[in-house]
């Protein structure tokens, strides 16, 4: 056959296989399939063995690992594209070419193994972890760079035909006499960077063996052993020959974490180990010394990089051109200047393109450099700081245990005062409502002498005084203890006001100051706790009048998207600078004198609890408000400007809506059948005032004074039959004490509810406030406490609405006669009017006192004012008032 078709291996296999099958056509099957077999056997290795030079290169160089199978994958795309191109003609010389690099390659490798290991030229072993290697080791790097140009230098025709057809074999001969020489020359000391330890249990770093060690007498040998380690980057266990110690990670790294980790910089070798420093030292030898700083820098390493860029690429391309002249034959001789053209070009666009990506990489690569070296003092700093916060929180933990400690003596010590007040409250309640209760109906007794009526004014005014002591303490202890509830609902804010100024109206104008307000910016209506709310604005202008002897009190209040603004000033002494700090503190009253003018100090002295502005304070930030105090002492000369300014800031949605009901006219009885209300109650003064008080208003009142004592009677009511006694009957109502001998109120109500001896709605009447509102068994609301001293209004609307009764008004107070009081003076009838209108009652039994002490031929008047008074029953006052003799009207 002719001799083009006699070099196709596939016509050597046809002719083969005509010999072996009987049939031309079984041949030409059977040389098929060998040839595609053997095809997708060859092509499928050498894209495997591609992808481990493509994956060791790259892992290598940029410390990222795809996967070799994405370089399999990336490879067979090279081939096929070669292959469809038609490109294998055209770089057969290339890779003809190439052929001499890998023999180069190929010699150095065995000229180490068999000259330069027997000679002891380097090392016995054959050390793969780059973590104990050089990056360049003269040795082979030499030997191959020098065997590879001789070889490529005598295939491109250098040194004649017959060097070009022997440069696979001088290629060979260079390699394998260079290695050997440049090895005696280094004396071997580029191979080892770094020493392993001689035995590999001292080495292994956390090792587990998977099979049994046999050892010896000495210990000195293994057999069977293989040990493993875990990477303490990807956590998998490998065998020790694949692992190296990492300061760096303080542990064992394998292989492919050893080359993909781009932040150690190789600490585990030393500096003249690594490439760049090689190098850099290779350079400053035949590089001026006046150069040298410029190799560093971004720019020196462009230069370095395109000086082995450039040259690649000039040599490859001249291959190709060179190819492809020899394709072309005869007509080469016309095409080439115009293919010349054409690869110059090719060339400058390559050569700009590559200098691009190689500034790139430099600065990449430099990038790269500052922000490890950067991560890695942050690191340093870190793992300082980390320390640091370790010690911190041992000191923190310590601190906290004892602070804990602390926490828990004072949760212990809060919880015993909370009992204390809660049990001194009740003692000091229940003898204090008998006081208040007995003096109130003293008060009430027309034949009460004057001198008599005076004296039992004070045990009054005594009383009122401690029960706000005790009020204030408790409410201070629900605050504390979170046990105080706000009652939100409708308030009509501007009217409230109003009376608050109407009532400090009449307090400064005894004291001779003179009042200012400004309430005209408060919204009609609000929602808002209103005692509470009342409470904080009397406590802080109560203060501001006490403390003030001369000048003003003022007033302000605005209100600007549901956000209302309270301002309280005086000209007062102030407070010190040093004391503005406690002002809030309980107890706590001031010292002014050292920053009062003269004569002003004695209003520190001023008398009261010192709660009013611990509670206004408290009762403001459980509001979710804000307040705020500030004060001022200037001296200029002889003239000394004092006063405090209070601001109050509280969220009071603004509502829109109607006036409520007017008050309900006092009571003198209720329309019905008479109710029965049981009353227990151990102490028998204030079961006897209340059965008084509730009898004169038509109530049967059964008495007990234990709740076992109580629990009989009903199981009595139960057995008798209904034209018993009335004390065997059902009650309607009761009315349970709590602290009592045997068993306490809660009990009594649970023992009654369930036995079923009643089902009327029960009260709690009782002096323990502190109970109120907390949750319990038994169905008791926090509508459904009265606290004592009782203020028998709130007693008289809770039967009201538990009974459903219609209340009878009292009947009106007989005209006064006709020989009844001359006209009384306008300022003082104008006082009582405002502070009856105001129901103040503290102020209308003042004025009362003054009037009596003044007019005595106004007593019968005036007694009939106090006993509307004692009621609270303002509105009929206000009534009486305005038929009194104006002296101004009558003049």
């Amino acid at each position: 056959m002719p001799a083009e078709r006699a070099v196709d291996p596939n016509q050597m296999y046809l002719a083969a296989y005509e010999l072996v099958f009987p049939k031309y056509g079984w041949a030409v099957a059977a040389t098929t399939l060998l040839v595609v077999v053997s095809q997708l056997k060859i092509n499928v290795t050498n894209a495997y063995a591609g992808s481990l030079a493509w994956s060791n290169f790259f892992a290598r160089v940029t410390h990222s690992h795809p996967g070799r199978v994405v370089w399999v994958i990336f490879n067979t795309a090279i081939a096929l594209m070669l292959m469809e191109l038609e490109v294998f003609k055209a770089i057969g010389g290339v890779l003809g070419l190439y052929s001499n690099i890998a023999i180069s390659w190929i010699m150095a490798v065995v000229a180490d193994l068999v000259v330069n290991k027997p000679l002891g030229l380097s090392p016995k072993g054959i050390e793969f972890k780059r973590a104990h290697l050089y990056d360049i080791n003269p040795v082979g790097v030499g030997a191959m760079g020098a065997a590879s140009l001789a070889s490529m230098l005598a295939y491109l025709g250098v040194f004649g035909p017959m060097a070009e057809a022997f440069s696979a074999l001088i290629a060979m001969m260079v390699a394998f006499v260079a290695a050997p020489l440049i090895a005696w020359a280094t004396g071997g000391r580029y191979y080892i960077a770094r020493r392993a330890s001689a035995d590999p249990l001292i080495d292994a770093g956390g090792a587990t063996r998977s099979s049994t060690i046999d050892l010896s007498n000495d210990g000195a040998s293994y057999f069977g052993a293989r040990l493993q380690r875990r990477c303490v980057i990807c956590e998998r266990d490998y065998e020790g020959e694949d692992m190296a110690q990492c300061p760096a990670y303080g542990g064992s790294l394998c292989s492919l974490c050893c080359s993909l980790d781009a932040r150690c910089h190789d600490s585990c070798k030393p500096p003249e180990a690594r490439a760049a420093v090689q190098l850099s030292a290779l350079l400053h030898r035949f590089v001026p010394r006046a150069w040298w700083p410029q190799l560093d820098n971004g720019l020196g390493r462009w230069l370095l990089l395109m000086s082995a860029v450039a040259p690649a690429l000039v040599l490859l391309l001249y291959l190709l051109f060179d190819m492809q002249l020899r394709q072309l034959g005869d007509a080469a001789a016309a095409l080439a200047p115009a293919l010349r053209g054409g690869f110059i070009k090719a060339g400058c666009a390559l050569l700009l393109l590559g200098g691009v990506i190689g500034w790139w990489l430099v600065l990449t690569q430099t990038s790269r450099r500052v922000a490890q070296e950067e991560s890695n003092r942050q690191t340093e700093a870190l793992m300082r700081e980390i320390d640091s916060h370790r010690r911190t929180d041992e000191a923190l933990q310590l601190a906290k245990q004892t602070a804990e400690a602390a926490r828990r003596s004072a949760d212990a010590a809060n919880q015993a005062k909370t009992r204390y007040v809660s049990a001194i409250s009740h003692e000091l309640r229940t003898p204090l409502n008998s006081i208040l209760g007995y003096a109130q109906l003293l008060d009430e007794d027309p034949t009460l002498p004057t001198h008599r009526r005076q004296a039992v004014g004070v045990i009054r005014r005594g009383g009122e005084h401690l029960l706000s002591l005790i009020e204030g303490t408790l409410d201070i202890a629900r605050i504390e203890s979170g046990k105080l509830a706000l009652d939100i609902k409708p308030m009509w804010l501007r009217e409230s006001l109003q009376q608050i100024v109407q009532m400090f109206e009449l307090q400064a104008a005894a004291k001779g100051l003179r009042f200012e307000h400004d309430v005209a910016g408060a919204p009609l209506r609000v929602r808002a706790d209103e005692r509470r709310l009342t409470q904080i604005l009397i406590n802080v202008l109560g203060n501001a009048v006490k403390f003030t002897q001369s000048g003003r009190g003022s007033l302000r209040a605005t209100h600007v998207r549901d956000m209302a603004l309270f301002e309280i000033e005086d000209s007062g002494p102030g407070i010190a600078a040093s004391e503005i700090d406690r002002i809030f503190e309980p107890f706590s009253r001031g010292s002014h004198a050292a920053s009062c003018p003269p004569g002003a100090a004695s209003a520190g002295s001023a008398s009261g609890t010192g709660l009013g502005l611990t509670i206004a304070k408290m009762l403001t930030d459980l509001m979710g408000g804000e307040m705020t105090v500030s004060s001022r002492v200037l001296v200029v000369g002889s003239d000394v400007t004092t006063g405090t300014l209070f601001r109050i800031r509280l969220f009071l949605p603004e509502l829109h809506g109607e006036r409520t009901a007017p008050p309900a006219p006092p009571r003198a009885g209720y329309a019905g059948p008479r109710r029965r209300v049981l009353v227990v109650d151990n102490e028998e003064v204030d079961r006897t005032l209340l059965a008084c008080r509730l009898g004169a208003l038509g109530f049967d009142v059964v008495e007990a004074a234990t709740g076992m004592a109580a629990l009989a009677l009903l199981r009595e009511a139960q057995i008798e039959p209904a034209n018993e006694p009335t004390h065997k009957m059902q009650p309607d109502a009761i009315l349970m004490d709590l602290a009592m001998p045997g068993i306490d109120g809660w009990e009594t109500l649970r023992s009654l509810r369930r036995l079923g001896l009643s089902d009327a709605p029960a009260a709690i009447v009782s002096a323990n406030a502190f109970d109120k509102g907390l949750d319990n068994d038994v169905g008791i609301g926090a509508a459904d406490f009265i606290t004592k001293p009782v203020r028998f209004d709130e007693l008289l609307d809770w039967l009201g609405l538990q009974l459903g009764l219609h209340w009878l008004a009292a009947p009106p107070l007989p005209a006064a006669p006709a020989a009844g009081p001359q006209p009384l003076g306008g300022a003082l009838l104008q006082a009582l009017r405002e502070a009856v209108e105001l129901g103040y009652p503290r102020g209308v039994q003042r004025l009362l006192e003054q009037i009596e002490t003044e007019r005595p031929d106004c007593a019968a008047w005036v007694s009939r004012l106090r006993l509307l008074a004692h009621g609270f029953q303002f509105d009929t006052m206000a009534l009486l008032i305005q038929d009194a003799p104006d002296e101004s009207r009558t003049a």
